[in-house]
């Protein structure tokens, strides 16, 4: 196939994701199959500006697909945050002959993109972060992955848990997003959920929980909190000196970061992938892919990022059946 796009590069920035790879692999392969070069950026944005560079080819990318992580390394860059940086970024893609960049990662990385792309260089994004909180795109590479690696840990605390009639109090990460906290208190069965989207009211939403499942007869319980909700240790130490109740705290921390993807994390960066290429190679700009019910779309970067993201109403109103206390302010 021939095409004017000759050479792209590929770069991760921000924190990494399980499926990372599976997306940098789908660059890659989907970049030879149209007869464009691929060059990696290792690093993120900082390789960009340093020449920390490395040629791709189907060798490269051979039995990555399973694995966690970045092959491309990622970091944050306050040097690209000023024009100088992105300056010599550009010099680099000049340099080097690329006439686009993928960058997979999450809203950090899209802002680097959009502000990059002022320098006249092609820019495609690839979202992928475990807290799915891209707001234009229904699934974000990674979240599949973190949310089993949570749910399996907090099956293993229960264990323990039944067996001692205690209470726990686990930490999930998501930043400021509580997509995952609710998703993985879902599938947990957990006592109550909270996240930074809702005012925390310690009363209704916490001891008003634990009292419910103990009057309904259990003697274990099973709190959930999003990062950015509050710390977990402090919570336990509210219930303590409320009820009486001696929690056990866990931080889950970067172990949800972790692990070979799931098949549904290689499945969607693969298929993010090889659309970014090919938005690419039709000559598209300034552009986010994002999954739509089902299908890949690319939007303009600059709308994806000025949308909202509110989190999941009926999972709330299953979450709310399930602790069988009425939710508020949602």
């Amino acid at each position: 196939m021939t095409n004017a796009v000759k050479r792209i590069g590929v770069l991760t920035s921000g924190g990494d994701a399980p499926g990372m790879n599976a997306a940098i692999r789908a660059v890659v392969r989907s970049a030879i199959y149209r007869g464009i070069d691929c060059v990696g950026i290792r690093r993120g944005f900082n390789g960009l500006i340093n020449g920390d560079f490395v040629r791709l080819d189907e060798n490269s990318v051979n039995h990555i697909i399973n694995r966690g992580g970045t092959m491309l390394y990622t970091a944050r860059s306050e040097e690209f945050r000023t024009v100088d940086g992105q300056q010599r970024a550009a010099a680099t893609c000049k340099l080097l002959g690329l006439d686009g960049i993928v960058g997979i990662g999450g809203d950090g990385t899209f802002r680097g993109l959009k502000e990059f792309s002022k320098q006249g260089i092609s820019v495609v994004g690839v979202p992928a972060t475990i807290d799915n909180d891209i707001v234009c795109t229904d699934y974000t590479i990674g979240y599949d992955t973190a949310a089993n690696t949570a749910v399996e840990a907090i099956d293993r605390l229960r264990d323990t848990m039944q067996s001692h009639e205690r209470c726990s109090v686990v930490e999930v990460m998501g930043r400021n997003a509580g997509h995952l906290a609710l998703y993985v208190g879902l599938a947990a069965g957990a006592t109550s959920v909270l996240v930074p989207e809702k005012k925390l009211d310690f009363e209704h939403d916490v001891i008003d929980c634990i009292r419910g499942a103990r009057l309904s007869g259990k003697t274990h319980y099973m709190i959930i909190v999003a990062e950015g909700a509050g710390s977990a240790i402090e919570i336990g130490k509210q219930i303590h000196e409320t009820i009486g109740l001696d929690p056990r705290v866990t931080i889950l921390g970067h172990i949800q970061r972790g692990g070979t993807p799931t098949a549904r994390d290689r499945v969607m960066a693969t298929r993010m992938g090889y659309h970014a290429v090919k938005v690419l190679a039709e000559g598209g700009t300034n552009r986010l892919i994002c999954s739509q019910q089902g299908s890949m779309v690319d939007i303009d970067l600059e709308e994806g990022l000025a949308m909202k993201k509110g989190l999941n109403a009926q999972q709330y109103e299953v979450l709310q059946a399930m602790t069988g206390l009425e939710i508020e302010g949602l």
